[in-house]
């Protein structure tokens, strides 16, 4: 499929700016993929839709103050660094930026000198005494996307631009379909019967990365790093066997489940090849297990969907991967049905926007 087929039209007015008063108040529609039917609800309704037959799947990940503002040690003139992950102590990768590109590096200090780092295009040396996280806690900003045309808002955005279940420190973004839950609304699900389950995906530039290319094939996804703890794998494991529907909230959860279990049926299948069948009972049955590492899995049209049953998600931008991932997941033309539909209802879109869940 081309770049284009996943544009569409979106009111500037409806990018949302804020996060509604109250997580669970934000509003959900409802997209049964089967029938092409759509219900208008409000999110702690999410209950209505969810049995002790649903595994419920979160992304733990926490979001960390990736974005610095310094001034050049030299000239003084300000610069912004924006942190994408810790490849060794003190050494970050971060977003390329224009005033980096030169053959040398440059020095940049931050608030009163306590923070100094050496930066080149791509990767940042910093010199501190302490636990640098402690340090960026104190100088770093929450790192809202370009399309949020404001300044982030510590006592609101420290909270609000963070799951509540957030524990996994590493993540530049927040994985948006799950700011909606309240603990409360967690624990009433809970109280229902419903099981949770958690996986981390610290989500990085590879998740916003623009995608340039028409032929979508043509796409290549940056490495973001995953974990599925053993106790987690488990619950997973137990749901699926016993014939549980497992629901994900959101498009970072679905790629850790999809890789957790395509890594161990690519290994087999190498084993397997002379023999359809056996390769065909191994997907049937392949679990997911306790691992970690990098995925780059770029999920789009045509994708076999091994574990995933229902999708919680945000609505994205158009043309972007996380679009691309829906519409697999529910087919194009009811997505972006449903998007349209979104659109006339005043929805608010993106980060900071409403929900759809595809069951």
């Amino acid at each position: 499929m081309k770049l284009s087929d996943f544009d569409y039209n979106l009111p500037e007015e409806l990018i949302a700016q804020y996060p509604a008063d109250k997580r669970d108040e934000s509003r959900l529609l409802v997209l049964d993929r089967k029938s092409g039917k759509i219900e208008h609800s409000v999110f702690k309704n999410i209950i209505n839709y969810l049995s002790p037959s649903d595994l419920l799947v979160l992304n733990d990940t926490l979001v960390f103050p990736a974005r610095l503002i310094g001034r050049k040690k030299k000239t003084g003139g300000k610069v912004e660094v924006f942190l994408l992950k810790e490849i060794s102590h003190n050494r970050w990768e971060i977003i390329p930026h224009s005033a980096f590109r030169n053959p040398n590096s440059v020095e940049v200090v931050f608030g009163d000198g306590e923070l100094e780092c050496r930066i080149s295009e791509r990767e940042a040396i910093f010199e501190c005494n302490g636990d640098i996280y402690k340090i960026l806690e104190k100088h770093g900003k929450v790192p809202l996307p370009p399309y949020i045309k404001r300044e982030a808002n510590p006592s609101l955005d420290c909270e609000r631009y963070q799951t509540v279940y957030a524990e996994n420190r590493g993540a530049v973004a927040a994985p948006t379909a799950g700011l909606h839950f309240t603990k409360e609304l967690l624990s009433d699900i809970e109280k229902n019967g419903v099981e949770t389950a958690k996986v981390t995906l610290h989500v990085g530039y590879g998740t916003f990365k623009p995608v340039k290319a028409e032929n979508i094939k043509e796409h290549k996804i940056e490495p973001e790093y995953y974990e599925i703890k053993e106790s987690e794998a488990k619950k997973i494991n137990n749901a699926v066997k016993s014939g549980k529907r497992i629901v994900a909230v959101g498009t970072t959860t679905v790629r850790t489940l999809e890789s957790a279990i395509s890594k161990h049926v690519i290994a087999n299948s190498r084993r397997m090849r002379s023999n359809l069948s056996s390769l065909q009972d191994e997907i049937s049955s392949a679990e997911v297990r306790a691992q970690r590492g990098y995925t780059d899995i770029f999920i789009y049209n045509g994708f076999n969907f091994k574990i995933t049953n229902a999708l919680l998600t945000n609505f994205h931008l158009p043309k972007s991967t996380l679009l691309m991932l829906v519409c697999a997941f529910a087919g194009r033309d009811m997505v972006l049905y449903a998007y349209n539909e979104a659109i006339k209802e005043g929805y608010r879109f993106y980060s900071y926007g409403d929900a759809m869940l595809i069951i």
